[in-house]
């Protein structure tokens, strides 16, 4: 790669294409050197992605585009690709590097007909090789380029063997000139001599159908439309079978099987993967060790940064002088960081095993194996992909509902999602699970960890109950179908496991820490300051008292005479029922920016209350009692009652937002609050009402 500074004016604009679970991200992360997801994963690839490579002086500026498998759209992500692609001239391409997989090439090559014949220059990079050599297949790649009329370029986008000869390539693809596909029937030809747009048959025949599609044909055109061709699926199953037929005829000439009836790895470790019994047990099995390895593996470093955090306050407090900036620092700042960084091990160990897991292949199996109980509750096997995903976050996952087609299957995924247990109730989940198994009582099994993975599972079923609510309640006309190409194994690459390590530990780090910042400044002005003839009442009633508890008996009935001691007490009679107190309320509220902030309030809160306390702070919460009634303020009870309300209610802004956007419609973020907030409250509030 050369980086002079002396680059042609007029940079290449080049798109890639291909259909999902080829490779293509993998191959843009080659090109451009960009941090972006990669995954083994159908319909990752969600939205455009933009980037940029400089060969020989020349800038090469590339847009990914969301998988398809025709220029017939059946999701929305299909449907930004097809009107991105029918827009070429405004969206100035010069050329599309077409990606197919070697190891499904008629599959892919139907796609690639349909590009060609909208004239847009186009070269194929035939990615996977490594998986032919494996299957015993030679693919003559001159015979192949000869029969297409089109440069194919042998590569591996994992390894980058071929991106070199690849680059140079895309250099000169603006000049690419391939054959035609398109054999229009005498409909179509009548239809496409109305149309007086510059470009191909084929792409006068897309235009039109369109825009038919879309609604947005004039009334005149429309009438034509109608006249000249009925439409019915007929239309487009007849064209797909002409070209399967060419397609059929050149990959025949140009591949070679060296062995036959041998089954390959990947069969062999389908057959109990894809099982109907061991599929399931194998797949549970994984979760346990997910959630095992959360708390065993976490131990130390979590330990490590408690310990820097309990340092650096101690220091600051020594060091800086006792004014308000540094009890902003130490008392409201610090506290709330540490107690959403001291969890950022557990956050890593899981999106660590979650990438591996999506990289292997392995996910795919799971949306597979799943698909038949889905469609019991209203959804379908690509709904596991989201709902799976929103183990780390419901908003990605959301947007991943993109990839499926049915409209009510989509908007159901939507809808429940939320419930499945993300990233963010992790800390919250961890911090309750040291409350209720402060000794661990096994050498073998982490308790705390068993716990966790019965709030994923109980998210999971409660999930599945709510969508089969909206099955009975929303109507459709729309067929619902499911569509999923299992890819072969593979071992996972660990550059792609680092950057979605990279991504995802940034993401939590700096979102959260941004809100939670905020969150901390504001709790520890309100938890610190007051109507001041309250606060000077307090400093007057212990000015005479000498106890050596007197400094906590004043921070005590500060906190609870302050504004955030207020606020808390205005929500308490809602609350209480639940089993919470005006603190636990305080810290109710603020979760709803994110459901961490729970954590960075409760240290917060009681880092005020009881500033001497270096402790870790469950071992904090478990030494608060209720003034009123002696008993501990975070018990069986409570703790329980907690782990429920966070599992189920909506307390993430963000997520409605994103509701909001992929659904068009105020109506359905509202739906979400509503049921999960009260499914919430009425599920905690029978935890607390049975155990109290």
């Amino acid at each position: 790669m050369s980086n002079s500074n002396n680059l042609d004016e007029q940079p290449i604009h080049i798109v890639l294409v291909g259909n999902p679970n080829t490779g293509k991200t993998t191959l843009f992360n080659t090109l451009t050197g960009q941090n972006q997801k990669v995954s083994n994963l159908p319909g990752t690839t969600i939205e455009e992605k933009k980037g940029f490579f400089i060969e020989d002086s020349t800038k090469v500026n590339i847009t990914d585009l969301p998988g398809t498998y025709s220029l017939y759209p059946n999701g929305e992500d299909e449907q930004i690709t097809t009107q991105f692609l029918l827009n070429h001239n405004a969206n100035a391409i010069d050329a599309i590097l077409f990606v197919a997989d070697a190891s499904n090439l008629e599959r892919n090559l139907l796609l690639y007909t349909q590009i060609a014949d909208l004239g847009i220059p186009t070269l194929i990079a035939l990615n996977m090789l490594d998986m032919l050599e494996k299957k015993k297949i030679d693919i003559d790649v001159s015979q192949l380029s000869l029969s297409l009329q089109s440069l194919v370029n042998p590569i591996n986008a994992r390894s980058g063997k071929g991106i070199s000869q690849l680059k140079l390539a895309i250099l000169k693809s603006k000049m690419a000139v391939q054959r035609s596909f398109f054999a229009p029937t005498e409909e179509q030809n009548k239809l496409i001599a109305f149309n007086s747009e510059t470009g191909t048959p084929y792409y006068k025949w897309q235009s039109f159908f369109s825009k038919f599609k879309s609604n947005e044909l004039d009334n005149e055109y429309l009438t034509i439309f109608k006249e000249i061709v009925p439409f019915s699926d007929k239309t487009i199953a007849d064209e797909t079978s002409n070209r399967f037929n060419i397609i059929h005829e050149i990959v025949v000439e140009s591949t070679l099987k060296k062995e036959f009836n041998k089954k390959s790895i990947t069969q062999k470790i389908d057959s109990v993967l894809l099982h109907p019994i061991w599929g399931f047990l194998i797949f549970f099995g994984t979760l346990f060790v997910i959630f095992q390895s959360i708390f065993r593996l976490a131990e130390f470093p979590k330990s490590w940064i408690e310990a820097l955090f309990t340092w650096l306050t101690i220091s600051l407090k020594d060091t800086l002088p006792d004014n308000t900036f540094s009890q902003l620092l130490c008392d409201g700042i610090l506290p709330g960081l540490a107690g959403v960084m001291v969890f950022l091990p557990q956050i890593i160990i899981l999106f660590f095993i979650l990438a591996l897991l999506e990289d292997s292949g392995y996910m795919t199996r799971v949306s597979f194996i799943t698909d038949r109980l889905m469609r019991k509750f209203g959804l379908n096997g690509k709904s596991v992909i989201p709902l799976i995903g929103s183990m780390a976050c419901a908003i990605p996952s959301i947007m991943a509902t993109r990839n499926i087609e049915n409209k009510k299957d989509r908007l159901i995924t939507i809808l429940v999602t939320p419930l499945m247990s993300c990233s963010a109730r992790l800390p919250v989940y961890t911090l309750l699970a040291g409350l209720l198994f402060i000794q661990n009582t096994s050498a073998l099994i982490d308790l705390r960890g068993l716990l966790i993975l019965a709030m994923y599972i109980i998210g999971f079923i409660v999930a599945l109950l709510f969508a089969f609510i909206f099955k009975l309640i929303l109507k459709q006309k729309q067929k619902s179908f499911f569509v999923l190409e299992l890819p072969d194994y593979r071992l996972p690459k660990w550059r792609n496991i680092a950057i979605t390590l990279k991504l995802k530990t940034k993401d939590f780090v700096f979102n959260a820490g941004k809100i939670i910042l905020i969150v901390s400044v504001i709790l520890w002005f309100l938890a610190s300051h007051g109507p001041s003839e309250k606060f000077d009442a307090i400093a007057t009633k212990y000015s005479t008292y000498n106890g050596v508890d007197k400094e906590l008996k004043i921070q005590s009935e500060k906190l609870e005479a302050s504004y955030a001691g207020m606020l808390g007490k205005s929500i308490e009679p809602a609350i209480q029922p639940l089993g919470y107190d005006w603190k636990i309320g305080i810290a109710l509220i603020t979760s709803f920016a994110a459901r961490e902030v729970f954590v960075g309030t409760i240290a917060t809160i009681y880092s005020v209350g009881n500033t001497d306390d270096k402790s870790v702070i469950s071992g904090t919460l478990a030494k608060q009692t209720n003034a009123q009634t002696g008993e501990k303020t975070y018990g069986i009870a409570v703790v329980l009652s907690l782990l429920v309300f966070y599992a189920f209610a909506m307390q993430c802004i963000s997520t409605l937002a994103v509701t909001y956007r992929e659904t068009k419609s105020l109506k359905w973020p509202f739906v979400q609050f509503l049921y999960m907030s009260g499914f919430a409250y009425l599920m905690s509030l029978i935890v607390f009402q049975t155990l109290k």
